[in-house]
């Protein structure tokens, strides 16, 4: 219609009926869709969380005590879990032992020296095909190249390497992850002031990184401390004998402290206790052990949390 007609016909001019209009309001409509939809799984994660949490906290009620978590196992009566309680701490212990220099070191070649060619990339392919690779298959990995060809026998040792076989992956690309956080300002000036490139990710990349890496750290400790899978072809399955913490004798596979004796762990021996147990106390042990393992496992994952953040500030003053 022209402007003669539109004045002839008597309504105001004015544009055009446009599309525009209706679009934004459909992208509206997605946005707050999407939102919900967000919300909601958010709110569904953490609604699973609460119920595993609550169901066994109300299952180990009345179990969990002091003389439980510090007694020895027994087959008369509740008895105690401190040998598979321990045997998890001196697994994450030897593990991470291993494990977190040479994630470090790995993670400081991919974030500072090594380019993007066939062989990082082959490196990264690597890593997430060894992540992704279920941990019973890497259990029976090391039942035939620990236990077997080595002749170690289920030993700590056997599941410690295991584990770092399984873990060095992630503790990698996290330490890695970390190191490319710290903006590359910090390495020109140090560059820029005569520093080498060594000297520079010594004194300045690697403090800035702390709160990083310990995050990974943590996250990886946790995922270790939980592990059973790994764990029933390499470090034993059976139950504990009392431990004499006095004997500091590294060669004697009775210590507690020796590497080279069965430990079976806190997850293990959850599983064995399902799959095997007879004795009338086997439920309760059950869920106390299922209730002291969750906890540690989100104390690690908080402790990551609380940690980086605390680290973060302290380091760069903000």
């Amino acid at each position: 219609m022209t402007a003669s007609a539109e004045r002839a016909s008597g309504r105001p001019p004015g544009p055009k009926p446009s599309l525009k209009g209706s679009a934004a309001r459909g992208s509206i409509l997605a946005d707050r869709a999407a939102t919900a939809v967000l919300w909601g799984t958010g709110v569904l994660v953490l609604a699973i969380l609460g119920g595993i949490i609550v169901h066994f906290a109300v299952a180990a009620w009345g179990v969990v005590s002091p003389s439980f978590i510090v007694g020895d196992p027994s087959d008369t009566e509740l008895g105690g879990i401190l040998p598979v309680l321990w045997n998890s701490i001196y697994m994450l212990g030897l593990t991470m032992f291993i494990a977190v220099p040479v994630g470090i070191l790995g993670g400081i070649y991919m974030a500072e020296y090594a380019g993007e060619n066939r062989v990082t990339s082959a490196i990264r392919f690597a890593e997430e095909a060894i992540s992704s690779v279920p941990s019973i298959v890497v259990g029976l990995f090391g039942l035939i190249l620990f236990v077997d060809n080595f002749r170690w026998g289920f030993t700590a040792l056997s599941g410690a390497l295991a584990l770092t076989f399984f873990n060095l992956p992630l503790m990698t690309r996290l330490a890695e992850q970390a190191l490319r956080a710290v903006p590359q300002d910090e390495r020109s000036a140090s560059l820029a002031l005569g520093a080498t490139k060594w000297q520079t990710i010594r004194h300045v990349v690697l403090p800035l990184a702390i709160p990083g890496l310990i995050t990974g750290v943590i996250l990886t400790a946790g995922r270790v401390f939980g592990e059973a899978a790994v764990l029933l072809f390499t470090s034993g399955i059976g139950t504990p004998p009392h431990y004499d913490f006095t004997d500091f004798d590294l060669g004697n596979p009775a210590s507690p402290w020796s590497p080279l004796r069965p430990a079976t762990t806190l997850s293990v021996y959850i599983w064995k206790l399902n799959s095997e147990g007879l004795g009338v106390f086997k439920n309760q042990i059950v869920d106390g052990s299922a209730a002291i393992l969750i906890s540690m496992v989100l104390t690690f994952n908080l402790g990551a949390r609380f940690l980086g953040r605390l680290l973060s500030r302290r380091l760069t003053a903000a």
